[in-house]
């Protein structure tokens, strides 16, 4: 409110006409109405200058969205410019030396002196070249025969094994599959590859065939993963949108050490949740999405998600708003390096008390600006903020989730989703093959070979590897 105070006394406002001080106390509410509209235009624009700064860094958006020609400020910390190349202290990678088909031995030929002639000769370093071979495809031609049975006279055709039905093999199917599904590719890039490399062609609609058989062969696989997740004690859960036909769906994802279980729900909501958990309840970390807080075991939320947002807060327009976020920021930041080295009684205790004293300090907590709902929002999931300290294997992020969906946004963004039901199915059990290759060091190729052959002799296949 405005403080104001007339400059006249009790007997100058007696003396005034009624009429005067009838437009006199009009005004008055007139610049009340104008002194609120101010509020609310200001309070709009902290809003709006919050929005635009938004960005990867101070918020949930993620850094697809970020302007590309709006440079990232840096911190101070990392002012100093980086040299290329690996860091000190990464471990570097040799390559190894693989099994030779062909080996040529060298030997000195003439010295420096003009001498030809060497005494004690030892190999001392093996060079290695990999190349790779012409491609021959190998084609089989079935001719198939009929003849006329000398008994009853009737035509019998002969039959076609059923390994050899589809017209593509093993290998065949599972490169094509592992090129759609493991690498991302469109139809038109395998048909390329087909035609360019390995010296054949293929219709876009033989390669769709194609990889609704291996769709149909990994099911199993699909199924056996979900078990492992939902057995699992600790489980990293997201979820990002995903398109079918242009209709808005969700890909969830559910993700621990040793698997990584996709599924697409046409709902983003407890009910979409419950579908992909089924009968799990561990340990859950995950945002702070509202179905996630009534989750009614332990549950860690995500740190890094906080920090962004308390990131955000530290870039607000208003001052004390702008101070509460870059407090909070320190104390989120502390916490999360207690990942790395845990805290002792002593510093456990001085960081919660400060903590603490901060989300009450000024009356934050009933304040109900963002530092207000924030510090809310904080006590709120207060028994979920340091689980990782309590729980061996609790991570203090959901880095592990977000991780798993990457691919599956990238191939999002390039195909705009998926047409059908029946390609929602190949989505998620590709991505669970694929990702759960990678935690278990497996070659997805080589899973995709034993797939299709126990698919085509109409056998189990092979689940031994998701035993260890």
């Amino acid at each position: 409110m405005i403080n104001w105070k007339p400059s006249f006394s009790d007997a100058d406002w007696q003396a005034t006409p009624e009429a005067v001080k009838k437009d006199f106390i009009r005004m008055q509410d007139i610049l009340l109405l104008f002194e609120q509209r101010l509020k609310e235009l200001e309070e709009e624009l902290n809003q709006m200058k919050t929005r635009v700064n938004k960005n990867s860094t101070n918020s949930d958006k993620p850094p697809s969205t970020d302007n590309p020609y709006q440079k990232r400020k840096r911190s101070k910390k990392s002012k100093k410019k980086r040299r290329s190349g690996a860091k000190t202290g990464h471990k570097g990678y040799r390559q190894k030396l693989v099994e030779s088909t062909e080996t040529f031995m060298l030997l000195p030929e003439s010295c420096k002196c003009g001498g030809d002639k060497f005494n004690n000769i030892e190999s001392f370093y093996t060079h290695q070249e990999i190349e790779l071979p012409e491609i021959h495809m190998q084609v089989t031609h079935f001719i198939l025969h009929k003849g006329e049975c000398a008994d009853c006279s009737q035509t019998v055709k002969a039959a076609l094994p059923i390994e050899h039905r589809s017209g593509y093999g093993v290998r065949l199917s599972s490169l094509i599959a592992n090129i759609a599904g493991i690498d991302g590719n469109s139809r038109t890039a395998i048909q390329e590859f087909c035609r360019s490399v390995l010296k054949f062609d293929i219709s876009l609609g033989a390669i769709q065939k194609v990889i609704d058989r291996v769709s149909n062969a990994i099911g199993p696989h699909y199924q056996a993963i979900a078990k492992v997740a939902r057995t699992s004690n600790i489980n990293h859960i997201d979820e990002t949108s995903w398109k079918q036909n242009g209709q808005l769906m969700y890909l969830w994802a559910m993700v621990n050490p040793t698997a990584a279980f996709f599924k697409i729900h046409k709902e983003r909501s407890r009910k979409a949740f419950l579908a992909l958990i089924e009968n799990w309840r561990g340990i859950l970390v995950s945002d702070g999405y509202n179905v996630y807080q009534a989750w009614v075991n332990l549950r860690q939320t995500c740190l890094a998600h906080l920090v962004r947002h308390a990131k955000g807060l530290s870039e607000h327009p208003k001052k004390d708003i702008r101070e509460f976020g870059k407090a909070i920021t320190i104390k989120l930041q502390q916490l999360c390096s207690m990942a790395d080295e845990k805290p002792d009684l002593e510093e456990w205790n001085e960081f919660y008390s400060g903590f603490i004293d901060l989300i009450f300090n000024n009356c934050t907590l009933y304040c109900k600006d963002e530092a207000g709902k924030f510090a809310r929002r904080l006590l709120k999931e207060i028994d979920s903020l340091w689980v990782f300290l309590e729980v061996s294997g609790v991570e203090p992020t959901n880095n592990a989730a977000e991780r798993g969906l990457r691919f599956a946004v990238i191939w999002r963004k390039r195909t705009q989703g998926t047409r059908s039901e029946k390609g929602n199915r190949w989505i998620e059990r590709i991505l669970t093959l694929r990702q759960t290759a990678r935690l278990r060091n497996k070659s997805c190729f080589s899973i995709l070979v034993d797939a299709m052959n126990a698919y085509f002799k109409e056998q189990e296949p092979d689940l031994s590897w998701l035993q260890v």
